[in-house]
Formats: C-alpha cells, structure tokens, sequence
C-alpha cells in the first residue's frame, strides 16, 4: 500500500512539475518582452536630453520638472489600474496599457514647448501606470505561494536586460537616424522605441490569457 501512494505522490509531482513549467514558458517570455519595452518607452527620455535641449532650447529645469511629471501620472492612477486589472482581466488592461503608451511615447516626437512636454509625460505615466503591480498581480493568480518567488526572479532577468539592449540600441537610433526624413535623432528615437510596444501589446491581447479558467 504504501509502495502504491508513493509511486501515485510521485507522478502527482511529476505531472505538477510539467504543467506549471509548461504555464511559465507560456507567460515569462511574453511578459519578458513587454518589461524590456516598458524600460525602453520610460528611460528613453534620458537619452534624448541633450539633442532635445539644443534642438527645443528647453533649460534643465524645465527638462527635469518634464521628466518627473512622468511619474506624478504613474503615482495617480497606479491603484485604479490595478483595481480594473482585478476586476475585467489582465489581457483587456494590459493590452490598453500597453497600446496607450506605446502610441503616447510616439506622439512625444512632436513636443515643441515645455507644456506640450510635461503634458505628454504626464499622460505616459498614467497609461504605464500599474504596468508593474499589474504583472506581479497576474503571477499571484497563476502561481501559488511557494513558487512565486522562482518565477518573479525569472520575470525580473528583465531588469538588467533592458539596460544591455536599451542603451546601445538608443545609441545607435540617435546616431543613424538623426536627419532622415527632415527628423531629429530623438524623434526616431521616441517613434521607434514607442512602435513595438503597440505591436506587443496586441500580442498580448490575442495571447495571454485572463485567468487559469480561461486557458486554452
């Protein structure tokens, strides 16, 4: 008997073991790829400084007060975001997140005055708002306690990764770009960092899903 419920124990643990490694190679890398994006879309700024203050003649103060009204918008509407992404599922809220911002860090290519651009920065801290909470949110429904800190860790890998294809990458659109189309290098830069977020974010909604009901 006690052969029996051992051997049964083991292929529950094994089975257990397959299905949840099988949910994080179907969540992770998805979520991966919308971290490194959502790093991209919020430092970005940072290396446009110095040729939107020559070319927009913009002071440091007005560049910095700028920036930091980025994170007045994220602080304001971090809890509501949240509370929608319980309330309706993470593929509808994460999609629009990621939608809004990404078509918001594009539009930042047309700032010409320092209002347009602490309002643009303003509305890319409430569309990215509850981006983080939100994804650390999804885990907790699809992983229990005792495993949540592996897969967390697994997710956070992003962290650094954005920052080895972040700055070179930026770097080099700065450089390329700058003149084509009539267009500085920090306006290719806003538009092509701010594109594959509105692509990732359809990805999103056609595949990931809302609850571990809803899985396919």
């Amino acid at each position: 008997m006690s052969f029996v419920q051992t051997a049964v124990t083991g292929e529950l643990k094994s089975f257990e073991e397959r299905t949840y490694s099988k949910v994080i190679w179907r969540i992770i890398p998805l979520l991966f790829v919308c971290y490194v994006v959502a790093y991209l879309d919020r430092v970005n700024v940072g290396f446009a400084k110095l040729q939107m203050l020559q070319d927009l003649k913009f002071s440091e103060t007005v560049f910095g007060l700028g920036a930091g009204m980025f994170f007045v918008g994220y602080c304001l509407f971090e809890v509501p975001t949240n509370l929608l992404l319980y309330r309706i599922g993470a593929r509808k809220v994460m999609t629009r997140i990621m939608v809004t911002w990404g078509v918001i860090s594009c539009l930042t290519m047309f700032v010409t005055t320092p209002t347009e651009f602490y309002f643009i920065r303003f509305l890319l801290g409430v569309a990215e708002a509850g981006f983080f909470p939100g994804i650390i949110l999804y885990l907790s429904q699809w992983f229990p306690a005792e495993r949540r800190g592996r897969v967390t860790a697994l997710f956070m890998t992003a962290l650094p990764m954005s920052g080895v294809i972040g700055s070179p990458a930026s770097g080099w659109i700065l450089q390329t770009f700058a003149g084509v189309n009539g267009w500085a290098g920090w306006q290719w830069l806003f538009l092509l960092e701010g594109m594959p977020t509105v692509l990732v974010g359809i990805v999103v909604w056609f595949y990931l899903d809302d609850k571990i009901e809803s899985a396919k």
